[in-house]
């Protein structure tokens, strides 16, 4: 089972972001990606996350993207054909059953509003320690409550998200 665990800040997480930001550069070349962030809860130092690394890889064209699938497959992701969300390329690295835990998320975007918005709300947690505080508690209350449902642990934190995006634009201005 793929189970919703929440661990304490591992310092480790910004290293292998780097490590595997390479690893891609490497197989995917300037041509596709643009630029490459490390999101999510593990880029927010000091604060408890699931413990995988979530990548951003904005591109130009998810057209052109698609060309990233093998040489993304060959560093060991799996890529989730039937993503219902429109607009992105998601691949996972360790996912059951080709791996004892996920370790890795790779998302790839075009570099548009989405890219930005995402690496804004992770800066935002990054200069505001005490909304990352709130954001953890909230993700280990989901944890508890959907330990064995991944999507409605995420769900359960999009009202929060878009509140903080809303201080986050304020802010921007």
């Amino acid at each position: 089972m793929d189970e919703v665990n929440i661990v304490e800040y591992d310092p480790r997480w910004a290293t292998l972001f780097t490590e595997e930001a390479e690893r891609i550069w490497q197989a995917l070349g300037n041509d596709l990606v643009v630029e490459i962030e490390h999101i999510g809860s593990t880029a927010v130092p000091g604060m408890a996350a699931k413990p995988v690394i979530d990548i951003m890889v904005g591109v130009r064209s998810l057209v052109d993207a698609k060309s990233a699938i093998l040489a993304l497959e060959s560093l060991g992701y799996v890529y989730w054909h039937e993503d219902p969300r429109p607009g992105r390329m998601f691949f996972v690295k360790g996912m059951p059953p080709y791996g004892k835990q996920r370790t890795h998320h790779i998302h790839i975007v075009e570099i548009d509003s989405e890219f930005w918005e995402r690496k804004l709300f992770c800066d935002y947690l990054r200069k505001h320690p005490e909304e990352a505080r709130r954001y953890e508690v909230l993700k280990r209350d989901l944890a508890t409550s959907f330990r064995s449902d991944r999507e409605a642990y995420t769900n359960g934190k999009n009202d929060y998200i878009r509140a903080v995006m809303v201080k986050a634009r304020c802010e921007q201005m």
